[in-house]
This record gives structure tokens, C-alpha cells and sequence, in this order.
């Protein structure tokens, strides 16, 4: 097994910046937040506690089952990918991530991501100079693939094709280095 952690804070406060309240552990430092919060079935806005626009936020539901939903800027608000499929994105949906910004992201009225009593959690995450980097390329076909300059060296490195069918793939600096 494996487990990559990243520090949320040590507090969880009640956030109310959104339509909804939110229960928010947050750390502006590391640009990361864990958010739980009940769904509506309408279309609601919820604090993540970040202070800086997510470029990346992975939602599910906590007491039913469904998909990872993963919101990412490059693919933009209105596509999506599952992180537990292979599927290309999928989009433009108005309905499912409906905006992100420095205090909040938005969901719309689609079941699969806002049914009224839902548990959700969601997973924020934005860049922070010299410590983490959300973005995209484009393959080149070559062996050596794409240079890809962070600004850093990364401990942990997340890639999913969007084109396309692919699987997810994950590389850190603990195991295959």
C-alpha cells in the first residue's frame, strides 16, 4: 500500500462564504482543503477556504455511491473527468461545476453531483510557487515525452489523458523514482 498526505491544517471551522455552510480544514500554506458539506439538489456555491482559485478540486459522495468527480482549469468549469474511470472528459455541461474562484466553487442541479441529502467531499487544491503546480501539456509521442517545468522538483505526480480514453497514472519519488 500507499497513502500520499498532504497537511490540511489542524482545525476544522465552519465556512459560510457560499449559499451553503461548509465544515472546512484548510491550509493556505500548502494551497489544499478538505470541504464537506450536504447537498441541495439546487444549484448552491460552497466555501473552500483557500483564499486562491482551486485549479483542481476532486468531489465525491460520502453516503452513496458514485463517481469521483474532477474539476481541473485546463479542461474548464463546464467538463469534467470520473477519477475512478478511464473516460475522456466529458462536457460542456452547464449543470455539474457551474464556477470556481478565490472563495468558493459552484455545482449545478445534475443528481450525479448535487441530489439533496448527499454527504459530499471535496478535495481542493491550488498552486503554490515552489511547492505545487496544477496544469496540462500535450504529448509529443516521443519516448522522453514533453519537458514539463514546474518550478520544482516533484515528490508526486498525478497525469490523466483528456482526449481520450487513458488511464490515470500516478509516479512519486517513494517507489519507481
Amino acid at each position: 500500500y500507499i497513502a500520499w498526505a498532504w497537511d490540511a491544517g489542524s482545525s476544522t471551522v465552519t465556512n459560510t462564504d457560499g449559499s451553503v455552510s461548509s465544515q472546512v480544514r484548510a491550509s493556505q500554506t500548502a494551497g489544499c482543503s478538505i470541504v464537506s458539506y450536504n447537498a441541495t439538489g439546487s444549484n448552491l456555491t460552497v466555501g473552500h477556504g483557500l483564499n486562491a482559485k482551486p485549479a483542481l478540486i476532486l468531489l465525491k459522495s460520502r453516503n452513496v455511491s458514485g463517481d469521483w468527480l474532477v474539476m481541473h482549469e485546463s479542461i474548464g468549469v463546464d467538463h469534467f473527468l470520473k477519477l475512478n474511470e478511464t473516460q475522456a472528459k466529458a462536457g460542456p455541461y452547464s449543470n455539474v461545476f457551474t464556477s470556481v474562484s478565490n472563495t468558493t466553487f459552484g455545482t449545478g442541479n445534475d443528481s450525479g453531483i448535487n441530489s439533496s441529502g448527499q454527504q459530499k467531499i471535496a478535495y481542493c487544491f491550488a498552486p503554490v510557487a515552489n511547492y505545487s503546480s496544477m496544469g496540462s501539456f500535450t504529448g509529443n509521442g516521443s519516448a522522453d515525452g514533453p519537458f514539463v517545468f514546474c518550478g520544482f522538483k516533484p515528490a508526486f505526480l498525478l497525469i490523466k489523458r483528456t482526449s481520450s480514453s487513458e488511464q490515470w497514472a500516478i509516479w512519486d519519488d517513494a517507489r519507481d523514482t
